[in-house]
């Protein structure tokens, strides 16, 4: 994988074992600089490979010495739980026989079983919410800390976690390497990096608007919602593809739909926030082992996750935002292979899938389901922006009218 680069024997034959054949862009740039003690600021789309890219050099420098007791030596900070177990899986199957043991630190877990992991950990991945309780009773300490990674930094930024990273972070030794992983790079993480980074590099790998050159984008175009109930299931039941993810904008619908779906004999099941931390579990296991083979969910599931297989992602909704979009896509198209996405949309969400088009610079295929073709073709008249043309009075002239309304008539004098 790195012909130019002296790594632990063990490392590198559990690097091939994973799947790892060639080094992605990300990792080709940032493992020599990693390895160097530099701290990074990486800017990449999903799917490039930056979990490798610091699991492989923080690995290489942990290999034959042991962390002392409750003080690891790697810190990767991340938003939500399903992306630490993803994390901590792949850290376990490049150490496979190395002896080295990483703890994923999530809610939902028995805190005492958490504590006792913990004092013996090499790495630890976790969500804030979830290591300051461990903080504040003395489970942890960061005195041997040698690395300190903030993993899609911009979404805990946007969940809140400011304050705890604050805490956190004022903690950690200043003897540490840091490494701060962003999709987007708005002032909020410009400014961070310029308080925690010390003289780093920044690498950006990729466009930040543009999806997977893998991912064959398409529309269809649909009446109303039970005109998108016929044809997801007609999808998912002709559509060829290992594995599923369909996206909805609320909970409510993705819990209707998984129902929905299960009446119509298709291997489905439910991922969104309010469902238990224990059932998250085993619906992201079940999915990985393919006991399930279509995941209905809510953004929770646009970043972190990463399962093998998945080649098909369908939009029952359009996403509000474009980065939105392109998290959720980009969850096939990963590593390479080829991957499906297919976008329902109704009159209602036309201009906003027009701006999403326009955000990322691409036209979406058109694709009719036989059968199911439904009165709806599109705006009469579009912009040049590409929005449908409505009819508009101008505001002055409404204003106008209105006022002419309220103005009554003189009488005549007599």
């Amino acid at each position: 994988m790195f012909t130019d680069i002296a790594l632990h024997p063990e490392l590198e034959s559990n690097i091939a074992a994973s799947g790892y054949l060639e080094a992605t862009e990300v990792q080709q740039r940032a493992v020599p600089l990693l390895l160097e003690g530099q701290d990074l600021l990486v800017s990449a789309p999903t799917g490039s490979g930056k979990t490798a890219a610091y699991l492989i050099p923080i690995i290489q420098s942990m290999v034959g010495e042991s962390s002392p007791k409750k003080q690891p030596r790697a810190l990767v900070l991340v938003p939500v739980r399903e992306l630490s177990e993803q994390i901590t899986r792949q850290f376990e199957k490049l150490t496979a026989s190395l002896e080295l043991k990483a703890v994923s630190l999530v809610g939902g877990q028995d805190f005492k079983v958490q504590e006792r992991k913990l004092a013996s950990a090499d790495i630890v991945i976790a969500t804030p919410g979830r290591l300051l309780p461990h903080i504040e009773n003395g489970s942890i300490e960061f005195d041997s800390l040698d690395f300190l990674v903030l993993d899609e930094a911009d979404r805990m930024l946007e969940t809140g976690f400011k304050d705890s990273l604050d805490q956190i972070i004022t903690l950690c030794p200043d003897a540490r390497q840091t490494l701060l992983i962003s999709a987007t790079l708005p002032t909020a993480i410009r400014s961070m990096a310029g308080d925690i980074l010390d003289q780093a590099e920044w690498i950006q790998v990729g466009q930040k608007r543009e999806a997977a050159d893998t991912i064959t984008q398409y529309l269809t175009l649909s009446d109303d919602v039970a005109h998108k109930d016929k044809q997801l299931v007609w999808l998912l039941q002709n559509e060829s593809y290992n594995k599923a993810i369909v996206f909805c904008n609320s909970k409510t619908l993705a819990k209707r739909l998984d129902g929905y779906l299960r009446y119509h004999k298709l291997k489905a099941a439910l991922l969104h926030g309010d469902v238990q931390q224990k059932g998250r579990f085993a619906t992201i296991e079940g999915f990985h082992k393919g006991t399930t083979n279509v995941l209905v969910t809510t953004d929770l599931a646009s970043r972190g996750l990463d399962v093998d297989g998945v080649d098909l992602v369908i939009n029952f909704e359009m996403p509000r935002k474009g980065d939105i979009y392109l998290h959720r896509v980009g969850r096939t198209g990963r590593a390479g292979l080829e991957g499906s996405a297919i976008s329902l949309v109704d009159a209602s969400e036309w201009n906003l899938m027009s701006s999403i088009e326009r955000y990322i610079k691409t036209r979406f295929r058109r694709k009719l389901i036989e059968g199911l073709v439904g009165n709806y073709k599109g705006p009469k008249k579009l912009k040049a922006s590409g929005k449908a043309a409505g009819v508009k009075k101008r505001k002055k002239d409404a204003q106008n009218k209105k006022g002419a309304k309220k103005k009554a008539p003189r009488k005549a004098k007599s």
